[in-house]
């Protein structure tokens, strides 16, 4: 195994380091979904159907980006794999967060849009059946932004440093 030895000529960059960005994606995924399961455990907020995706992205990015760490073959895909779960879970967050603001509804299984003329059988029925926590109704902010509302620019920011590191790891082989 080599060490890492920056051209004298090019301005250095830690992207271009062999490692140095997935351990950090792979410690941001590991914090993040820590910070979730503290918030649920120890601070009693309960997620979402969209917070569990949203948890579920990072999972798949630490997933995506474990190889590459292990073997330096799979470095630009794995990353390019972890910036793609990453996106995605930059767009679950962006619409969680737009549904939580009332920008536009969420799916029928975790709003509380109810459909008009429903018997008493089929209210009672909807009502037992509902998700305990709902997507549209954050359960704490700070400064008036919620979770999903800070995840979104994370997610987005951890996927664009993804693709980026991907980009000049593919440029150096």
């Amino acid at each position: 195994m080599t060490a890492y030895a920056p051209s004298p000529t090019a301005a250095p960059s830690l992207l271009a380091h062999p490692r140095l960005p997935q351990a950090a994606l792979v410690l941001a995924s590991v914090g993040a979904l820590g910070t979730a399961l503290l918030s649920q455990y120890v601070g009693g907020l309960h997620p979402c159907e969209f917070c569990m995706w949203q948890r579920w992205a990072y999972v798949a990015a630490i997933v995506a980006l474990l190889p590459g760490l292990a073997n330096p073959r799979f470095r630009t895909a794995s990353l390019a794999l972890g910036g793609l779960a990453f996106l995605t879970g930059a767009a679950i967050a962006g619409f969680h967060a737009g549904v939580e603001q009332h920008w536009w509804e969420g799916f029928t299984t975790c709003s509380s849009s109810m459909p008009k003329n429903l018997t008493l059988d089929q209210l009672r029925e909807r009502l037992l059946s509902a998700p305990l926590v709902r997507c549209d109704e954050a359960q704490w902010t700070f400064h008036g932004i919620s979770m999903a509302a800070f995840n979104f620019p994370a997610s987005l920011v951890l996927g664009l440093v993804a693709w980026a590191a991907a980009r000049a790891g593919a440029k150096r082989a």
